[in-house]
């Protein structure tokens, strides 16, 4: 492939996850009702809301979010098959729901380790994990000086920049007709697992570390002092 034509096809990709990330902001929004029913039901989970998590052991939330993670895996590699009979014409819808699929996955992880997107500020936090999901440092002074709703898409632009170059080197082998579909579908699969395990990793730490401050609250200068012996 001609530097060209990699420019051409980087450009292409870059515009298709912005626009797709853009419309994942606005528009594909996961429950929060209904997922912490989900949590509760079909994980088991004991927690009346999300702030219950923080009793929970984070192994327990581990197994959920891996099973969160392979489940948006399969549902990719199942859009990325069909897509990919298209080869290299079709990658930019591809993408656009490629998209939609993986911010759904961080927001379930999001929840899953207590971090809900109701205000601006865990809005801002959803999206410095996505851009930690791509592999994008962004600092905290970016967030102190702009109020979300110029925040947010410049950090889409910034992740769109970032990972464009990761899936033009990837995407590249859909050139090939007749391996386009399995190589789609297997792309998108790499694709979620490695934004999801990264993801998932940006959540940990943050739960680990909230977990820790309370149980500073509640240590043995909280508790009540017992009796002297002899008394």
């Amino acid at each position: 492939m001609s530097e060209q034509h990699k420019s051409w096809l980087g450009r292409r990709v870059e515009m298709a996850l912005s626009k797709g990330l853009h419309r994942a902001y606005s528009t594909v929004r996961v429950d929060p009702g209904k997922f912490l029913m989900l949590l509760r039901t079909a994980y088991q989970l004991p927690i009346s809301g999300y702030h219950g998590v923080y009793s929970l052991e984070v192994g327990e939330l581990d197994a959920v979010a891996e099973s969160i993670i392979r489940s948006g895996m399969r549902v990719a590699a199942v859009e990325g098959a069909g897509f990919g009979l298209g080869g290299l014409i079709t990658i930019i819808p591809d993408l656009g729901i490629l998209s939609a699929i993986t911010m759904r996955t961080i927001q379930k992880l999001s929840l899953l380790y207590g971090f809900e997107f109701n205000t601006d500020d865990e809005i801002a936090e959803l999206w410095i994990a996505a851009a930690s999901a791509a592999g994008v440092d962004i600092g905290r002074e970016l967030l102190e000086k702009e109020v979300v709703n110029k925040f947010v898409p410049r950090v889409i632009q910034r992740i769109a920049a970032r990972a464009s170059v990761e899936v033009v080197e990837k995407w590249a082998g859909r050139v090939i007709p007749l391996a386009s579909s399995a190589i789609g579908a297997a792309l998108n699969y790499w694709f979620v697992r490695a934004w999801g395990g990264r993801a998932k990793a940006h959540f940990r730490q943050r739960y680990l570390q909230i977990q820790q401050s309370r149980q500073v609250l509640t240590g043995p200068q909280h508790q009540p002092s017992l009796p002297a012996a002899g008394r």
